[in-house]
């Protein structure tokens, strides 16, 4: 346990090092809330349900948190530090690879939830958000978000045929799900062409999930979210798994 924390605590300081991972999952998402807080406010988007503008995209923002860490930061980390052959040389030592792959999955863990509960402070504090839902639904269906987006990012690790390739791929998936699936705007304001394209897009349900639970929602009213990202993060995973078996995972 103790040289797990010793490289967790590595990981850590790496992270914060990083400006990409630091600045889109801690900072970016207060900007977008206080850019667009500044402009709606919390006036309520619908007369009947009485949720403000910034009750339905704060959640929608975590969501972005936990695409920053599980579709840029944990397989870029991952492939970077494969192509350096860092993998390797840790198994020379007695940590092992699987050490650092642990720690590298745990602190992306930990800086997505630190990132989450930063931005409801802020719009707790500044908007004064509605939270409705009940703390465990709400655990639930942020914890299943993150395993479809970090095994989603495996997969794109594993697609990778090396940094460059896994690179663009993530870039590629990570833009497009941002800005189609509502994590960055409300999709009420797609026009319906762009409503039907987010639909194939894992992160869109991820958004639903949260912001339905956020409304105080029971998750039995979200079971077509839950099957599509619960059958994400098996594939995604057992998918990924098969091709490393394939390579050369040192």
């Amino acid at each position: 346990m103790r040289k797990f924390m010793v490289i967790c605590n590595m990981e850590t300081r790496l992270f914060v090092r990083d400006f990409f991972g630091f600045f889109f999952a801690l900072v970016f998402p207060l900007l977008m809330l206080f850019l667009f807080g500044g402009i709606f406010g919390n006036e309520p988007v619908s007369e009947g349900a009485g949720l403000g503008m910034m009750d339905v995209t704060v959640p929608a923002y975590s969501v972005m948190v936990i695409g920053v860490t599980g579709l840029m930061s944990l397989p870029l980390t991952l492939s970077g530090y494969k192509e350096k052959k860092i993998y390797k040389r840790f198994d020379a030592t007695p940590a092992g690879k699987k050490s650092i792959i642990a720690a590298q999955v745990f602190v992306n863990l930990v800086m997505t939830l630190v990132g989450i509960v930063i931005l409801l402070t802020a719009g707790r504090i500044l908007y004064h958000i509605q939270i409705r839902g009940d703390f465990l639904s709400i655990c639930v269906s942020m914890l299943l978000s993150i395993a479809a987006m970090f095994s989603l990012g495996f997969f794109l690790t594993a697609a990778g045929r090396d940094y460059k390739g896994t690179n663009l791929l993530c870039y590629v998936v990570y833009f497009l799900m941002l800005f189609l699936s509502g994590a960055t705007m409300p999709d009420q304001m797609f026009p319906e062409t762009m409503k039907n394209i987010s639909q194939c897009l894992p992160m869109t349900h991820a958004v639903d999930l949260m912001q339905g639970v956020f409304a105080g929602d029971s998750l039995r009213l979200h079971g077509r979210e839950f099957l599509i990202l619960g059958l994400l993060t098996v594939i995604c995973t057992a998918a990924g798994a098969v091709l490393y078996s394939r390579k050369d995972w040192t």
